[in-house]
C-alpha cells in the first residue's frame, strides 16, 4: 500500500482520484480480514467464562469436530467464528458473528451463526428461568433443523478439556479462503 491519501474533508468535495486512493486501500484492508480474524480468536483464549475450557479452546473444538465429520470449508470457518463476537457483544455475540460472516457465507450458514445463541439456550435456559424452547418461535424456518443439528453435534458438546483439537493454526487456510472474496456485497442487499 502507498502513503497516498484522499484530499478532500467532506465526503461531498471528493473527486474520482479520491475514490481510487480509497478504494485501493479498502482492497488492502479487505485482502487482510482472515489475518485480523484469526488474531481476534486469539483474545478468546484465558477467557473461560466459568466454563471447564476457554472460549478459543470451545471453538477450536466446534471447528475440529465439524471438521471431522466431513463438512466443508465454509461450515467448519463458521464453527470456528461462531463465537468470535463473545469479547465486544457478550449480549449479542451471535449478532456479531454472524455479521462479520454474512457477505462471505451462504444463506444457511449465516442463519445457523446468527441463530445458534437462542438454539443452544434449549440446553440450560431452563436453568436460568427462561425458556429452554425459545427456538421453537423459528420451527416454521427452513433453517431451523440445520440450526438445531449445529448446535448438538459441534456446539453444545465443546467445552471438553480432554477434546484433542486442531489448533488455531490448522484452520488458516480455511479461514482465508472463505474470506478471500465475498460472495455479495452489502450494498446490494
Amino acid at each position: 500500500m502507498n502513503n497516498e491519501q484522499a484530499k478532500f474533508t467532506k465526503m461531498i468535495d471528493g473527486t474520482e482520484d479520491d475514490y481510487k486512493i480509497i478504494g485501493g486501500w479498502g482492497m488492502e484492508h479487505t485482502l487482510s480480514l482472515s489475518g485480523r480474524l484469526l488474531e481476534h480468536m486469539k483474545l478468546l483464549k484465558g477467557d473461560t467464562g466459568g466454563f471447564a475450557v476457554d472460549r478459543l479452546t470451545h471453538c477450536l473444538q466446534t471447528a475440529t469436530r465439524a471438521h471431522k465429520d466431513g463438512r466443508d470449508t465454509e461450515y467448519v470457518v463458521c464453527a470456528l467464528l461462531h463465537d468470535i463476537g463473545d469479547t465486544l457483544g457478550p449480549s449479542n455475540h451471535a449478532d456479531i458473528a454472524a455479521t462479520i460472516l454474512e457477505p462471505y457465507v451462504s444463506e444457511e450458514n449465516h442463519w445457523i451463526v446468527k441463530h445458534h445463541g437462542i438454539f443452544q439456550g434449549y440446553y440450560f435456559f431452563h436453568f436460568l428461568g427462561l425458556d429452554k424452547n425459545m427456538r421453537d418461535k423459528y420451527k416454521n424456518n427452513k433453517h431451523f433443523d440445520k440450526c438445531a443439528e449445529f448446535c448438538a453435534k459441534y456446539d453444545q458438546n465443546s467445552f471438553d478439556p480432554d477434546y484433542e483439537s486442531y489448533n488455531l493454526d490448522f484452520f488458516i487456510p480455511m479461514v482465508e479462503e472463505v474470506f478471500r472474496a465475498p460472495k455479495k456485497s452489502i450494498y446490494n442487499s
